[in-house]
């Protein structure tokens, strides 16, 4: 018996719920090959030890890693009415002067931090792809594979989600000059993902595309390039930016006669395989037919507060048997738990209600919004990591049970009390991606190292040029 590939938990949330002394195995290449609960804690001497309850690894199902370069850079108004338009002016101004050191160093970081915030995959919504000047880079891809040598150099599973993007608004409305690092042809893109898929492949990452919005990409070339992904990859992920903004809405139906939503679900073939990112402003028949497609509803909320979206109706999604996770997107925070605190307040905040997220078969709101959270983020990743289950990735969190938040609780008020009432401090102790340790004593290996390349490549950003 591989005590190496054993860890005994006293206390897990499997997918079924919480379970005591529990014994998870995995083999050589990091996949669960049996779960044992029940399990007599004297036969596991020699086995590692959770310190404290065990949860399944958190996907991160949207994140622009650039973008941590500039978090709380913009928390300041420019002018009478700050809105999300205005920071997106900001955003493009530090995007153009980036380069693919500066990229792989803040990834890098950000992949950490995600680790030690109790993350263990990254899906990552990549539209910075060219020089500048809007030149390609040699080779075309160098900006895609920066990220996954960041991810891989972490320690992070990677779902690699190139971004398609055409116009600066709908109608085919021409880029402007903030957009012009993005664009790439129809063709172009499907050429870029074929080049990558092997670079993929090789860390057992997933490749997935990006149409970046309905105003970024017109019907026919959303069409062509989902079609020519999904003869390149069945089963490829398909993630989209809709209905984040009220402007965007009124602008769609403006264009089409519909909002959003019920455009796409009319036109492409929205399925299990489609993540719908933010989804903000539906109406009650958006609601539920995005619900019936099966489609995993993406959802930031931190970013979404932070950018002044709108609050996303999770009591109607779920009353449609709605999927959905969370992504950390701007990198306004990074921290999966507080993405789900955000989440329920803003919840309570709109209907005048607490517990809003629990459920009649998971009555504690964190452990069914993780459950949740994981099941979605899994299903949009394209990857086999849904959980503490068989056949699934061995990606793990253990809580430290000795946290002053934790100490002393049942593990169902632990797992609360870390996504509630954790005063902004890590709970987090180790989290294993793929059977290995990436975080031990809250700490990743790189931390320091990566910390200061990180701090060396913002403050290159900044300086005037």
């Amino acid at each position: 018996m591989n005590t190496h590939h054993q860890l005994f938990a006293p206390q897990a949330l499997l997918p079924s719920g919480w379970a005591q002394n529990v014994l998870l195995r995995w083999d050589a290449q990091g996949r669960y090959t049996s779960i044992e609960t029940g399990v007599d804690a004297a036969r596991c001497a020699g086995v590692a030890q959770a310190s404290g309850p065990v949860l399944p690894g958190m996907p991160n199902l949207h994140s622009h890693a650039f973008q941590r370069g500039f978090a709380g850079l913009s928390e300041f108004r420019g002018q009478a009415q700050d809105s999300f338009w205005s920071w997106r002016n900001l955003m493009y101004r530090f995007a153009a002067r980036l380069g693919p050191q500066h990229l792989e160093a803040i990834a890098t970081w950000l992949y950490i931090e995600m680790l030690e915030a109790g993350y263990t995959s990254v899906c990552e919504f990549h539209y910075l792809h060219h020089q500048p000047d809007g030149q390609a880079y040699a080779p075309d891809g160098e900006l895609s594979q920066a990220l996954l040598r960041a991810a891989q150099t972490a320690g992070i599973g990677m779902t690699l989600l190139p971004v398609l993007y055409q116009n600066s608004g709908f109608g085919g409305q021409p880029p402007n000059e903030g957009q012009k690092r993005f664009i790439r042809s129809t063709d172009n893109m499907l050429r870029l993902l074929e080049s990558l898929a092997p670079a993929c492949s090789a860390q057992g990452a997933a490749l997935g595309l990006a149409p970046h919005s309905l105003r970024a990409v017109a019907p026919q070339a959303l069409q062509e390039a989902v079609q020519g992904l999904h003869a390149l990859n069945a089963q490829a992920p398909v993630h989209i930016h809709i209905a984040e903004q009220m402007a965007e809405v009124n602008a769609c139906v403006a264009w089409s006669g519909q909002r959003p939503v019920a455009w796409l679900l009319d036109h492409m073939p929205v399925d299990a395989r489609w993540c719908l990112v933010h989804a903000t402003h539906m109406d009650e028949a958006e609601y539920a037919a995005a619900a019936a497609s099966q489609a995993v509803a993406g959802l930031c909320p931190l970013t979404e507060a932070n950018l002044g979206d709108g609050i996303f109706d999770l009591p109607l999604w779920q009353a449609s048997n709605g999927r959905w996770g969370i992504g950390s997107d701007s990198h306004i925070g990074v921290n999966a738990a507080e993405e789900l605190m955000m989440l329920e307040y803003s919840q309570r905040l709109q209907s005048q209600q607490r517990n809003v997220a629990a459920s009649a078969q998971q009555p504690h709101v964190g452990s069914h919004m993780l459950l949740a959270a994981v099941q979605g983020g899994a299903q949009a990743s394209g990857r086999a990591v849904a959980g503490l289950a068989v056949g699934q990735q061995a990606d793990l969190v253990v809580l430290d049970g000795q946290h002053l938040a934790l100490a002393g609780l049942p593990a169902a008020e632990q797992l609360d009390a870390h996504v509630f009432a954790s005063s902004r401090s890590s709970a987090v102790a180790s989290v294993w991606v793929g059977g290995q340790c990436r975080v031990s004593g809250g700490s990743h290996p790189l931390h320091h190292s990566a910390q200061r390349g990180f701090v060396a490549a913002r403050t290159e950003l900044l300086q005037e040029p």
